[in-house]
């Protein structure tokens, strides 16, 4: 090598691959209509990133969106890749628009419609538009990373959440929209077992978002209010780096064949990670 090349080799070190998928808080549910699920993104439907050895780099877990408040979750940051959080729900009202958009919730007044969602603008999407509330006392399901949340389809009875996702170099299951709740049937958003909450009826309450899934709160008839599933980060980068976090990050390695993966399940907003 060349006097220059090793100059330049010492001054711009060799990047690293990171692959990652990264899913925002999925919003709460202040009654009827389902939350949506937070935002997902992943390299698996674009590229990894290529970042640099000794540099600090953003690591951010959402929180869920509270009912009872109500609001959305909270965005999720890995690096230069943002997932925004899951739209809420509110009593009687549209959905709001979010990663994904929550269901409409209607009582006994007019018709709502669902939250609109990818509100980050990105392409591909996010995720997913939550569903319309146009039947008395039933609730829109939220939408989720997979798919829209369902239209309500008859009085009393809440629709099915938007369903969420799951890769091939992430196998996880997350960001499901939350089932709509309904006076007198449950039902179990489609979703559900992507970390949607399920809508509840008169009898039984609805139930929140599951915890690092993104997943959106099930709507409940109670108005009580359910929470979103806060966020999740995996990333996986070669087995031969090293990987630093800050006090602040709860996180698990492992290693698989030639790769690490480091699931990031709590992290602040000053909180970073580093490779070696």
């Amino acid at each position: 090598m060349s006097l220059i090349g090793i100059i330049a080799s010492q001054n711009y070190p060799r990047t690293i691959t990171v692959d990652y998928v990264v899913v925002a808080g999925g919003g709460g549910a202040q009654s009827i209509g389902g939350g949506g699920a937070g935002g997902y993104r992943t390299s698996e439907d674009s590229t990894a990133l290529s970042l640099i050895p000794s540099t600090n780099y953003t690591v951010t877990i959402g929180a869920g969106g509270a009912g009872s408040t109500p609001a959305n979750g909270s965005n999720s940051v890995f690096s230069t890749i943002t997932a925004t959080g899951g739209g809420k729900s509110n009593y009687q009202a549209n959905g709001s628009a979010g990663g994904s958009g929550a269901g409409g919730d209607k009582d006994t007044g007019s018709n709502t419609t669902g939250g609109a969602g990818n509100l980050g603008g990105f392409t591909p999407v996010e995720g997913y538009a939550g569903g319309d509330a146009t039947n008395q006392k039933a609730g829109g399901g939220g939408g989720g990373a997979g798919g829209v949340g369902s239209n309500t389809s008859s009085n009393f009875t809440g629709a099915g959440g938007g369903a969420g996702r799951s890769g091939t170099i992430f196998t996880g299951s997350y960001a499901g929209g939350g089932g709509g709740g309904g006076r007198d049937a449950k039902t179990n958003g489609s979703g559900i077992n992507f970390g949607g909450g399920t809508g509840g009826h008169s009898g039984l309450s609805g139930t929140n978002g599951t915890i690092n899934t993104g997943g959106g709160a099930g709507g409940d008839w109670n108005v009580g209010g359910k929470n979103g599933g806060s966020g999740i980060i995996v990333i996986r980068y070669p087995s031969t780096r090293t990987a630093t976090f800050s006090g602040g990050v709860t996180q698990i390695t492992t290693t698989s064949g030639s790769y690490k993966f480091s699931t990031i399940t709590a992290a602040g907003v000053s909180d970073t990670v580093s490779f070696a």
